[in-house]
């Protein structure tokens, strides 16, 4: 009897024990969970945890593959040496990239007296395109396009721009964009353009529904902090409704949450008028979407929203036939260059059509700047307001120069795509692309679609070279005057 009695009493007590050694593990477990630590003693993740983690990469999981870092790696460790590799190359990938622009363009910031913006920043003079050795405007508008391409005579600053870094693109801001908006800040790039060749920044807002007002943005930025108190009451609830989605940030391939961003912090995104700054521009760049290989791909300079009321394609290379079908497309194509794949990885935003109509609308409240020279019946000059030098080069637009072909009054476009072959010339070609409005051409410099003439001045040389016009020196000053008082 009592050897049973010691029996249980050890069995009782071993029971105890074990008991008492399960609540004290599970406790113990429970706290390591709520309180993980790295091995400095600082909170982080647990080994079990990150071993899971790990498990399925002795291949490549593409939704933990950052552009750029080799595959089958953690992925925030893989972002990490992106991330560093990035920062540790940006000066020689800046470096290359002005001496690019030294070699292309005189990049002293010229002005003249009068040639202003609307809101009075002075606009670049030039042109700022450099020749090659030897050569004048004159003696280059004298060769065939066959001369020129056997000589290698096409000026540099005529062929394409290219992105920063071409091989990643990606939505670049200016600096000055950033200061106001550090969260557009990328950790690998810089904005390569010197801001005297940018437009004016805020730019102003026009309404086609109250001219009387002028300017509405009242100097600000258009924002999601702002955009209710400064346009209640001015346009529609619909209106209204689409303009914050218009401010609303969504995720874009270089600014989003995911670790294979190109941003220091997680980020929310970009908004549509994050890059048509009050529905304007100030030279913000990527690259076109629907090109491949990457290398072929265009550098886009953003075009202004002003105007949309009275445009009939949308896109520089798509020919997109609505702003609905614009506003819906580009979130899908642009935002995260062409790629479905990566756009589901990062958080595409299906917009209900409802919406993307309501977006639509408002950006057809959009009016072009004032044009107190041009007779508001007919859009050509008002003769008794304008100089005799924009009249002359209102007179070559219409003539000699042959722009009007492709830029009609009112809004000086012709709402068709045209190539301009310049692979005749020896440069690369960029096939189709839309005709952009001239009306308000003045507030939008750099000009062309990748942002390659950083003035009028070259913009009127390179139409002259390329179109084979033969203009004289005042001519070419007659139509840059014209320009200007669109």
């Amino acid at each position: 009897m009592m050897k049973l009695r010691r029996s249980q009493f050890l069995i009782g007590f071993v029971t105890a024990f074990l008991v008492v050694l399960t609540i004290w593990a599970c406790v113990s477990d429970r706290n390591s969970l709520a309180q993980p630590t790295s091995p400095d003693g600082k909170p982080g993740s647990t080994p079990s945890i990150d071993a899971a983690k790990k498990k399925g990469f002795d291949g490549v999981d593409f939704s933990y593959d950052p552009f750029g870092a080799p595959p089958g790696q953690d992925a925030v460790l893989s972002a990490e040496q992106v991330m560093k590799k990035d920062v540790s190359e940006k000066p020689a990938v800046m470096k290359r990239q002005q001496q690019l622009l030294q070699d292309r363009y005189d990049m002293a910031c010229r002005s003249a007296s009068g040639a202003v913006m609307t809101k009075g920043k002075s606009q670049p003079v030039g042109p700022a395109v450099k020749l090659p050795s030897g050569t004048t405007w004159e003696q280059l508008a004298q060769l065939t396009p066959e001369e020129i391409k056997k000589k290698s005579g096409f000026p540099r600053g005529f062929d394409r721009l290219p992105h920063v870094k071409h091989a990643v693109g990606g939505m670049v801001f200016p600096s000055m964009q950033i200061k106001d908006f550090p969260r557009l800040e990328r950790f690998d790039v810089d904005f390569d353009l010197p801001d005297c060749f940018l437009p004016e920044f805020p730019p102003p807002i026009f309404l086609t529904t109250h001219p009387e007002l002028g300017d509405v943005s009242q100097g600000e930025v258009l924002s999601a902090e702002n955009f209710d108190r400064l346009f209640r009451g001015l346009i529609t609830p619909v209106q209204l409704d689409g303009l914050r989605m218009l401010v609303t940030q969504f995720p874009q391939e270089e600014f989003n949450a995911t670790h294979d961003r190109k941003t220091a912090k997680p980020s929310l995104g970009v908004a549509c008028l994050d890059c048509h700054v009050n529905f304007h521009t100030t030279g913000q760049f990527h690259l076109n979407p629907d090109t491949r290989p990457q290398l072929d791909r265009l550098r886009l300079d953003t075009t202004s929203l002003r105007g949309m009321y009275n445009q009939q394609i949308h896109g520089s290379k798509r020919s997109l036939r609505s702003v609905e079908d614009f506003t819906e497309f580009e979130q899908r194509t642009a935002y995260f260059n062409g790629d479905s794949i990566r756009a589901m990885k990062k958080g595409i935003n299906m917009i209900d059509r409802l919406q993307v109509a309501h977006m639509a609308q408002m950006q057809s409240m959009i009016d072009f700047p004032p044009a107190p020279h041009l007779d508001p019946m007919t859009g050509r000059l008002d003769r008794a307001k304008a100089t005799q030098m924009e009249i002359r080069g209102e007179e070559l637009f219409f003539g000699k120069a042959k722009c009007v072909a492709c830029h009609a009054p009112p809004s000086y476009t012709d709402h068709q795509m045209h190539d301009l072959q310049l692979e005749r010339f020896g440069a690369m070609g960029d096939g189709p692309i839309k005709t952009f409005v001239l009306r308000g051409i003045k507030d939008s410099p750099p000009y062309f679609h990748d942002g390659r003439l950083p003035t009028l001045e070259d913009t009127v040389e390179f139409f002259n070279l390329v179109g084979g016009l033969k203009l004289e020196a005042e001519d070419k000053k007659a139509l840059t005057a014209f320009l200007r008082a669109l």
